[in-house]
């Protein structure tokens, strides 16, 4: 079967990208600014695949602006969820307007920063999930987690980017899968590890925990996303597994307003 074929075999959810327009506040991080990559080149990227929605992610260089994401989202359309960043102080108000509009999480990006502090990590998540069953990402590495761990699994909802990151701590990120966080299948040569055996052991514990996601446009990453990544992901859990975590998990999730 030709790729393409094989690829829109799979409806995707994809859990996990960023829409970068400078037409929007952009702050560098550690000196680093990312090139343009808004709706259309993300549309055009992903034509090949049966995108039937996901979740725009505020990267560290987007810092505190809600203004590209809500752009972002009344492009995209109601089948598409944003991940932004908040300050703890942020009004109870504020985040009924954003969840309104299409925004299902908030990211702590503790490897890069931009983000709000861990100190006020458990405070802010249990206050959105009240408001708007709003669930925290965190970009972080699996070494980190042990020190985590405690704190993670009180929250009512949780995520983590990247598979993780590291073979290191890759035993407390199981664990916490037990305890029902979920964890990104995404950024896969961002990892220190063989893949397709991070997948079947995520799997293995918990079926529901993985959501795929193209990490697109792959910002800082060793390679960017390519559809072998989708491809492999497929032939590492098999079809049944592979449909829950290309679409049904994430959707569940995410709980977009329709999909497309």
């Amino acid at each position: 079967m030709p790729t393409d074929s094989k690829l829109r075999t799979f409806k995707v959810f994809d859990s996990h990208f960023h829409i970068i327009d400078k037409r929007f506040p952009l702050v560098p991080n550690n000196g680093y600014l990312p090139d343009d990559f808004t709706c259309e080149d993300y549309l055009e990227r992903t034509k090949s695949m049966n995108i039937a929605g996901g979740a725009i992610v505020s990267g560290s260089f987007q810092a505190l602006d809600q203004s590209y994401l809500i752009d972002a989202l009344q492009k995209l359309g109601p089948g598409f969820v944003g991940v932004t960043q908040l300050p703890a102080s942020v009004s109870d108000e504020e985040v009924l307007r954003l969840n309104e509009l299409g925004v299902r999480a908030v990211r702590f990006n503790l490897k890069r920063g931009g983000s709000e502090k861990v100190e006020n990590l458990e405070g802010l998540a249990m206050r959105i999930y009240d408001l708007a069953r709003w669930h925290v990402e965190l970009y972080v590495d699996s070494g980190d987690l042990p020190d985590l761990h405690d704190t993670l699994v009180r929250l009512p909802a949780v995520s983590i980017d990247h598979l993780g990151l590291s073979k290191d701590g890759f035993t407390t990120l199981l664990s916490l899968v037990e305890r029902g966080v979920r964890v990104k299948a995404t950024g896969y040569s961002r990892v220190d590890f063989e893949v397709k055996g991070a997948l079947r052991e995520i799997c293995a514990v918990n079926q529901d925990a993985l959501m795929f996601g193209t990490d697109l446009p792959s910002t800082r990453a060793p390679r960017p996303y390519t559809d072998d990544d989708l491809l492999l992901t497929a032939e590492a859990l098999g079809e049944e597994t592979a449909r829950k975590v290309l679409y049904e998990n994430a959707v569940a999730f995410y709980r977009p307003k329709q999909l497309s």
